[in-house]
């Protein structure tokens, strides 16, 4: 790591070291030297993401006035740190957090289970549900009556299906937001929208803020483009983002774009209410930077009385700072492939201009059954089925996790589709290596974080439920006890698709 992308103050350093004295130590505990306590706590921060990779940290006497210790302790904590590899340091410069050169990374390659080994092992993986049927047969249907008008036609349609696109602004609308089909971009899928919106906003070596942990597949699609990943802390639980930490990283690193999940977030299940939505909107327009929100969890709320907020754009009527991406994939299901962009009109004609370059457009027929959908009321019904479903594979999973790995610590979220887990001190990395063993497929901590962090957590996906999530969490513990054992290396994980 050539430099630090972030900045973290000696009082929020003591105020996260301070948490840590909740947690109770196990029996038999020996106090370790103070120095060795701080390190340890600093580097227990770094690993579960609290305090991002290439943070940097205080100056040794500022650290020691806020913790009121000795310069010392703090100059041999440091030191202690350094020799581990989890702190980097430079005349002039400071000193910055890191993780050691060994620690497992997230592999370049992130492949679906083949269709082959579905019999055998239990797919963890992936965080997406199969198809609401009859819906989508209804729907197919529907596209198949409306598809002989645009079999005339080229086909192509950078910026979407004119229907489908007053169709989403409509939406938007009924929301509260006013928008125009101008304002609206179809995309394939998410991961097509965010793609796109990194090539027009960001490039090689420019700086993108990310909340930590992130989804997993987006992280890696912005490496893959080159960009500087600069990564903020989520607030303690599921309560949304530390906007006060998103406001210094904005301030110091000044990222072209920052990408954050408002709603449902993937992995934590957090939900950031109006005021850190209002808030960070203003950050973000203050510092220049362009906010991505994605919203593809937002109508996956699984329990009653839910109070959504309004979304992250109703914060920014005049639309300079926040580009909305929505999808059909999770809400509905993933095999559709439909996402879209809402911007300002200029920034529409920007990404579809840039798309001659790309993949042209989206396949005409999904977009005519997304269509069908929204204009019948087939999509409130399906996602209604939606809910459901993963209501009672949620509940169904964390019963099973909690009765056969006591240990493991999570809270339950009220939406979303996924379950982060710390693991009581085991490796994410080899709990994945492991449970390919057993039967189980799950994506490690590190996945969802950058440079190593999260190694102690897990993510489960609410899309087993019944016997199947019972059994999961027995094969689960399977491989707990076989890394527990030593029965797995220290190795990176095998390549395991993350959606």
């Amino acid at each position: 790591m050539a430099q630090w992308t972030s900045a973290v103050g000696a009082g929020q350093l003591a105020r996260l070291l301070g948490s840590q004295q909740d947690r109770p130590a196990g029996p038999g505990t020996r106090r370790p030297p103070a120095y060795r306590a701080l390190a340890d706590g600093v580097r227990l921060l770094v690993l579960e993401g609290r305090v991002p990779v290439a943070a940097r940290l205080p100056a040794e006497r500022e650290l020691a006035m806020a913790l009121t210790v000795s310069r010392t302790t703090v100059a041999a904590a440091y030191e202690a740190l350094r020799a581990e590899g989890f702190l980097e340091s430079r005349r002039g410069a400071g000193s910055w957090t890191a993780v050691p050169a060994g620690n497992p990374l997230p592999a370049r390659g992130l492949e679906p289970l083949p269709p082959e080994a579905l019999g055998s092992m239990i797919d963890l993986g992936c965080a997406a549900l199969p198809a609401p049927e009859p819906w989508l047969t209804r729907a197919v249907r529907g596209a198949l009556e409306e598809l002989p008008p645009y079999a005339h036609t080229h086909g192509d349609y950078p910026a979407g299906l004119p229907a489908l696109r007053a169709m989403i602004a409509e939406r938007y609308t009924a929301r509260g937001i006013p928008t125009m089909p101008e304002q609206i971009m179809v995309t394939t899928g998410a991961m097509g929208a965010i793609d796109a919106i990194c090539h027009l906003f960001g490039g090689r070596g420019e700086r993108i803020a990310v909340e930590s942990p992130s989804y997993a597949n987006i992280l890696q699609l912005m490496r893959e483009a080159g960009a500087r990943l600069v990564p903020v802390a989520m607030a303690e639980g599921l309560t949304g983002w530390d906007v006060d930490r998103w406001r210094q990283v904005l301030r110091d690193a000044a990222p072209r774009i920052a990408y954050v999940v408002a709603d449902f977030h993937n992995p934590t299940g957090a939900l950031a209410d109006d005021d850190q939505r209002r808030r960070l909107v203003d950050a973000a327009r203050s510092a220049g930077t362009v906010l991505v929100a994605d919203e593809t969890m937002s109508e996956l709320w699984l329990e009653e009385g839910v109070e959504m907020p309004r979304p992250v754009c109703a914060f920014d009527p005049a639309g300079s700072t926040v580009v909305t991406v929505g999808s059909a994939s999770k809400a509905f299901w993933a095999g559709m492939r439909i996402g879209w962009v809402r911007a300002a009109p200029d920034v529409i004609r920007s990404l579809v201009a840039a798309r001659a370059y790309a993949d042209l457009g989206t396949p005409v027929l999904e977009q005519l059954a997304v269509n069908w959908l929204f204009s019948t009321g087939g999509w409130e019904q399906a996602v209604q089925v939606r809910r459901e479903q993963a209501r009672h594979n949620r509940d169904a999973l964390v019963a099973a996790v909690r009765r056969e790995l006591p240990d493991w610590e999570f809270e339950v979220p009220r939406g979303g589709l996924t379950l982060w887990v710390r693991t009581g001190g085991l490796s994410g990395s080899r709990l994945a290596a492991a449970g390919e063993r057993v039967g189980v497929r799950v994506p490690s901590g590190p996945r969802f974080g950058v440079d190593g962090a999260f190694e102690g957590y897990v993510r489960l996906p609410f899309t087993v439920g019944g016997a199947v999530a019972e059994e999961a969490a027995v094969r689960l513990a399977a491989a707990a006890r076989l890394v527990e054992s030593g029965g797995v290396g220290s190795g990176e994980a095998p390549r395991t698709f993350v959606a």
